[in-house]
C-alpha cells in the first residue's frame, strides 16, 4: 500500500506540473546556467565533539582516544606512554561545509558535524576548533560550536531503546569563519562562459539568439555545453550585466522524455511527453502459499513408556490470477498510460516489469532511468 501510494503521487505531481507549465514555456536563464568561475567549493576537516553526556566514542575508537592525547599535549598535557583516554564524553567527527562563490575573509558559513566512531550521540556537544581544507590541502575556513542535532536517542537497563532521525549528525549555524579567499577570474577575463546544466544543442542556440538579440553579437557557442558571452571590463558594469542576463526568458528545447524508477522506495516518476507505439501486453501473477504445522501426538494416560511424539506438517497452495491483456494505441500519452496501469491495480514492481519489457521490445519512445 505504502509503494502503491508512492507511486500514485508521483504519478499526480507529474500531471499537475506538466498541467501548470506548458513543454515550451520560457524558462529564466539563471535556473539554465551555471557561471563559469562562480561556483561553491566543498570544505572538510577533522575535529572533536566534547561535552556529551557518556554518549561519545568508547575505548574501541582509538583514533578518538590518540586525537585527545595529541590535544592534550598541545595544552601542555603530557600522559603516560601507553596509556588511553578513556573519555565517553568525547566524540571523532567529520566537519564538513560549502564555500559560497565570492565570499569574503571574516564571513561565517554554516558546518554539518557528523561522527567517525561509535557514538551514541552529539546532542548537547560543542566542537573544538578545527580546520577546514579544500582540495588542494589548504586551510579556508575555522569551525567551533554548539552543535545543533535534530534527532535523538534512549535506552534502558535492559537493552531496550528507541531511536528517532540522526542524532549521531548536526549542525552548526554561522559555525565556521572564512580565512582565506577563493581566487576568481571572473572579473578579469575579457568573456563570461555560461555553463549548461542539462547540454542542450536546442537550448543553447536558443540562449545565444536571445542574448544577441537583447545585447547585440555577443554570444557564441561551440557545441550544447556552453555559450560565451563578452562582458564588459568595468567590474560593477559586469557584475549589473550579469544581473539582466540571468533574467532573461529563454526557450528550452525538448529533453528526451524519461521514466524513473528508485528501486529503494519502488516509487515510478513518468515525464509528460512520454509516448509509446502500439504494444499488447499480458499482466498475470502467480502467488505461493507455504503454510508450516506442528502435530502433537501423546500417549494414554495407562500406557507404559510412552513419549509424547511432534510432527511437523507443511500445506502447499497455489494462486495463479488470470492474466490480464492490454493493448495500448499508437502514440499513447502519458495519462494514457496512467489510466491503463492503474485500472489493473498494477503495483511499483509490476509496473517498472511492463516498462522494462515495453523498452526492450522498443515501444517506449523515450528514455528509461533507473536511481
Amino acid at each position: 500500500m505504502k509503494h502503491r501510494l508512492l507511486t500514485s503521487l508521483a504519478f499526480a505531481a507529474t500531471a499537475m506540473l506538466s498541467a501548470a507549465m506548458p513543454v515550451h514555456a520560457a524558462q529564466t536563464l539563471r535556473n539554465l546556467i551555471t557561471v563559469e568561475g562562480v561556483r561553491e567549493n566543498p570544505l572538510v576537516g577533522y575535529g572533536m565533539v566534547v561535552g556529551l553526556a557518556g554518549s561519545g566514542d568508547t575505548t574501541q575508537v582509538k583514533f578518538a582516544s590518540q586525537s585527545v592525547i595529541n590535544m592534550l599535549k598541545q595544552f601542555g598535557v603530557k600522559m603516560p606512554d601507553g596509556t588511553d583516554a578513556k573519555s565517553k564524553n568525547v566524540a571523532a567527527v567529520m566537519v564538513s561545509a560549502v564555500f559560497p562563490p565570492g565570499y569574503r575573509r571574516g564571513q561565517a558559513i554554516d558546518i554539518t558535524v557528523s561522527s567517525l566512531g561509535d557514538a551514541k550521540s552529539l546532542r548537547g556537544g560543542t566542537l573544538l576548533l578545527t580546520p577546514l581544507k579544500a582540495a588542494d590541502n589548504e586551510t579556508y575556513a575555522l569551525a567551533q560550536g554548539n552543535v545543533v542535532v535534530g534527532g535523538f536517542a534512549a535506552g534502558g537497563k535492559s537493552g531496550s531503546s528507541v531511536t528517532v532521525n540522526t542524532p549521531t549528525a548536526g549542525r552548526i549555524p554561522n559555525g565556521a569563519i572564512i580565512e582565506r579567499e577563493i581566487a576568481t577570474d571572473f572579473a578579469t577575463k575579457p568573456s563570461v562562459r555560461l555553463s549548461l546544466r542539462h547540454p542542450h544543442f536546442q537550448t543553447a542556440t536558443n540562449i545565444v539568439d536571445s542574448i544577441n538579440r537583447q545585447f547585440g553579437q555577443i554570444a557564441t557557442t561551440t557545441d550544447g555545453t556552453s555559450v560565451e558571452v563578452v562582458a564588459p571590463e568595468n567590474p560593477t558594469q559586469r557584475v549589473a550585466f550579469m544581473a539582466k542576463l540571468q533574467s532573461l526568458p529563454i526557450e528550452v528545447g525538448d529533453e528526451t522524455p524519461k521514466v524513473v524508477f528508485n528501486s529503494r522506495t519502488g516509487t515510478v516518476v513518468i515525464a509528460e511527453g512520454l509516448r509509446v507505439r502500439p504494444a499488447a501486453v499480458t499482466h498475470g501473477s502467480l502467488k505461493v502459499t507455504i503454510e508450516e504445522s506442528t502435530k502433537v501426538s501423546q500417549p494414554n494416560a495407562l500406557s507404559q513408556g510412552g513419549t509424547t511424539q511432534a510432527s511437523a506438517q507443511s500445506q502447499v497452495s497455489v494462486d495463479q490470477n488470470a492474466a490480464q491483456t492490454f493493448k495500448w494505441p499508437g502514440g499513447a500519452r502519458l495519462q494514457t498510460i496512467i489510466d491503463t496501469i492503474n485500472s489493473l491495480g498494477a503495483t511499483p514492481d509490476d509496473i517498472m516489469a511492463i516498462l522494462q519489457a515495453l523498452d526492450q521490445a522498443g515501444a517506449i519512445e523515450g528514455e528509461l532511468v533507473v536511481i
